[in-house]
């Protein structure tokens, strides 16, 4: 279940009984779940159905807690919300009975106002409106939950003045602060207060699935900062797209496999991507990084970030198409948490083999890869033969090819090197 989520509205949980129905639906009638899938590899075909049921249950979970809190239980409600303050107030409310225009009338306020703190479940509230709101609703507060609300006490980092300066020159490089001119100790406090802000808000990625070893790194400097300006970009596309991901949607997956036969395929992907509810986020890895791609939640949007280390298609779409796994497949399962990979690793854990697995069968089909003649060639014309015949790039072909041989010599030429970081990079 994604961390904190739960129902507070009666339009919500409108919008949940209507979402389970139309799983239902699907789940239930071959021919509806065809008409979703249809087109998509069989292998594929069995990940969205377990991803749907995994959407199916869940929604089903938040929409009785809600039901059972409207009938005065809320034991349920109150597991969902876990220990976030803002979303302590919430609960709150629905336990006093109020709605949010009841909650509005008694401060003096609009609705909206009491709807907007509650999307952001209060963290951009100020110390004197949290205290007005907690007493209205008769909750005792202590001035430690209003100073996480108010991001007045952000976490304290140890962290090497190496470190520190050696993501300041990246900072300065790639544009994250607003003027040159700051001063290196005004900077490196502006960066500090942006990973401060963010662990606040989201947490720490502290599990980085790099193989079977999931390390902490929670207090990895570099890391941090990366994914703070990755959801700092992607909240300012948020904010001004609103873009709404539904899990049971995947249709435009088979278009965005064929966008890999475009020159502004990457580009074209992006925009795709943001259409159906996902905001991709190209951001340069910091020095010392070994992350290719991230998949993460900025609430409740699926954010997808790249570092583009390696400036080639075939690596480009494979990377892109592991990351959309982790959203379809892990919509509900992990992604709250995030997933940073490294696609290089050759022992994977659980999820990445579920993504690997899902991307590969994407791109390449495993029943058309295992009789294509493309697996044993040794010139190009049938690596060729077989992109024009899936409607992909061929790129991903050699780049697939290499890997499954291990011989990295072979077709260096083919791989679209130098043509992705100019389409998607700030600074090309």
């Amino acid at each position: 279940m994604i961390a904190g989520t739960f129902i507070s509205t009666e339009r919500q949980a409108r919008e949940a009984e209507d979402a389970i129905a139309e799983l239902d639906r699907a789940l239930s009638s071959e021919q509806v779940l065809k008409s979703i899938v249809d087109g998509l590899p069989r292998e594929v075909v069995d990940g969205v159905r377990r991803s749907l049921a995994t959407e199916r249950r869940e929604r089903a979970e938040l929409l009785f807690a809600y039901q059972k809190a409207r009938a005065g239980d809320f034991s349920l409600l109150r597991e969902q919300a876990g220990n976030d303050p803002g979303a302590f107030l919430i609960v709150a409310r629905i336990i006093r009975g109020f709605s949010q225009k009841d909650l509005a009338r008694k401060l003096g306020l609009r609705e909206q106002a009491i709807q907007r703190w509650e999307i952001e479940k209060y963290r951009s509230i100020s110390l004197s409106n949290y205290q007005k709101v907690a007493q209205t609703l008769g909750v005792r507060w202590k001035m430690s939950d209003i100073a996480l609300i108010d991001g007045q006490s952000p976490p304290i980092y140890d962290v090497a003045r190496d470190d520190l300066t050696k993501v300041l020159r990246h900072a300065r490089d790639n544009g994250w602060l607003e003027t040159a001119e700051t001063s290196d100790e005004n900077a490196i406090a502006t960066l500090v207060r942006h990973v401060g802000d963010h662990v606040i808000r989201y947490g720490t990625p502290s599990l980085l699935r790099t193989g079977l070893n999931v390390v902490d790194h929670s207090h990895d400097w570099s890391l941090l900062s990366w994914k703070a300006q990755v959801t700092r970009r992607a909240e300012a596309i948020i904010a001004e797209a609103k873009p709404k991901y539904r899990p049971i949607n995947v249709s435009w997956l088979i278009e965005l496999v064929h966008l890999s036969q475009l020159d502004d395929g990457p580009r074209r992907a992006r925009d795709l991507l943001l259409q159906n509810g996902i905001v991709l986020i190209a951001e340069p890895q910091i020095s010392g990084m070994s992350v290719d791609g991230a998949a993460f939640l900025a609430d409740e949007v699926p954010v997808i970030g790249m570092t583009l280390l390696r400036d080639t298609l075939d690596n480009f779409w494979f990377t892109l198409f592991h990351e959309i796994a982790h959203i379809v497949l892990h919509y509900r399962t992990g992604l709250s948490s995030g997933f940073f990979d490294d696609v290089t690793s050759q022992e994977v854990d659980e999820f990445e083999n579920e993504a690997n697995q899902f991307a590969a069968n994407l791109l390449i089909p495993e029943e058309v890869w295992v009789r294509s003649p493309a697996r044993i060639a040794r010139a190009a014309e049938p690596v060729e033969k077989l992109a024009n015949q899936l409607k992909i790039s061929p790129a991903i072909v050699f780049g697939r090819i290499r890997m499954e041989r291990n011989d990295y010599r072979i077709f260096s030429n083919k791989l679209g090197r130098g043509t992705v970081r100019k389409q998607l990079l700030i600074n090309g």
